[in-house]
């Protein structure tokens, strides 16, 4: 019997073909695992209604952590329309499986390495070495949206704030409502992975971008609680900075930067920012971590428009399984698997188009399987 169960999740488009490139190099390495097939994604909504059938939930709860590719979302009313005609009119709303599947394993963590390796033309700076930590099951990506929004909800937030009031005149069929619910033991978990990391690998400073001025209550909150976690951590200094403020200064001192942490959305949109300056969303690895259970993936999408082409970058994918080797344990391979890449990356003589060269995403795999 093997000794890791491991869900193998393709997913669509370009996913299945980094995927095979990680299979490639995790075969080389000689991880004794048992990769075990998944459904999830757009053809599975198309033809079920579910982008995350039931089947691959159960999979997932007897798997020591998953591997995933990416998927194809869209908005629902898009969605709506690419379901079989027979599921039409069973009022199916598409949601995002991936968010689904950090709120039903609690996997509150999202963990986003960027790192500028020596020789890769696309970093925007040497010395880029940071890591951002994003709450991944609160914030403004916790699910609770209303459109039209209820009569009975309206009074609550009119009763309680008399700022809603100025929205009436809009009708409220004309009112869509997003909300950003942050509490206090997501702030603490979090910001306590934030410097417990930071502790950990040496790391002298953390940073908290949020919007505070503007987000009272929420921004507020995570503000507290951050000046709390901190004093347990005496030698890392704490920075604060705005959304905005923090947008410019990633692109002015990238390399200045140690440890970020900031809620759901600000999160998603600085590692997006933050991979562009070490090569693109190619090079963006990323974790899903919960106490028990981890899923990891690529951050870029399923891109249709290259599907069988076999270019898109396996380099993000191949990260990425380095940071599934490390959660398992398998630190010796983990690194084995980093160098292997950092080479290939140093020497310049294979890649894919984004860096300016011809060869397809399995050659790149087949390059750093052989450094191994």
């Amino acid at each position: 019997m093997s000794q890791y169960r491991i869900a193998w999740l393709p997913g669509d488009g370009v996913g299945v073909e980094v995927m095979d490139c990680a299979r490639l190099v995790l075969d080389q390495l000689k991880l004794d695992a048992e990769y075990l097939p998944g459904d999830i994604g757009w053809e599975f909504w198309k033809a079920e209604g579910d982008a995350l059938p039931q089947r691959t939930i159960d999979l997932l709860n007897n798997t020591d952590c998953a591997l995933f590719g990416a998927i194809t979302s869209k908005p629902k009313e898009e969605a709506a329309l690419e379901l079989a005609p027979e599921l039409r009119d069973k009022d199916l709303v598409y949601f995002s499986p991936i968010v689904r599947l950090r709120q039903l394993f609690n996997l509150h963590t999202n963990l986003r390495p960027c790192k500028a390796y020596p020789g890769n033309p696309l970093n925007y700076k040497d010395g880029i070495d940071l890591v951002i930590f994003r709450e991944n099951t609160e914030g403004m990506y916790g699910g609770v949206e209303f459109h039209p929004l209820p009569q009975e909800v309206f009074d609550v937030l009119a009763k309680h704030n008399p700022k809603m009031k100025k929205f009436e005149a809009a009708g409220l069929e004309n009112i869509a409502l997003s909300t950003r619910i942050m509490t206090r033991q997501g702030c603490e978990n979090i910001l306590s992975q934030a410097f417990k990391y930071a502790k950990k690998y040496g790391r002298p400073s953390v940073t908290l971008v949020d919007k505070p001025n503007v987000l009272r209550e929420t921004g507020g909150l995570i503000r507290r609680v951050a000046r709390e976690v901190a004093q347990r951590y005496p030698r890392i200094e704490l920075w604060e900075t705005n959304i905005d403020a923090m947008c410019m200064w990633l692109v002015k001192n990238p390399d200045q930067y140690d440890v970020i942490v900031a809620e759901n959305m600000f999160g998603d949109i600085l590692s997006d920012l933050a991979a562009q300056l070490v090569g693109g969303l190619g090079f963006a690895c990323s974790a899903n971590m919960g106490d028990n259970y981890a899923v990891f993936e690529p951050t870029h999408g399923s891109a249709p428009k290259y599907v069988g082409q076999h270019k898109v970058n396996p380099i993000a994918m191949l990260l990425t399984a380095k940071m599934m080797l490390d959660w398992l344990g398998e630190t010796d391979k983990a690194k084995r698997l980093e160098n292997a890449v950092a080479e290939v990356i140093r020497e310049g003589q294979v890649g894919t188009y984004d860096m300016g060269m011809n060869n397809t995403n399995l050659e790149v795999a087949e390059a750093v399987a052989k450094k191994l």
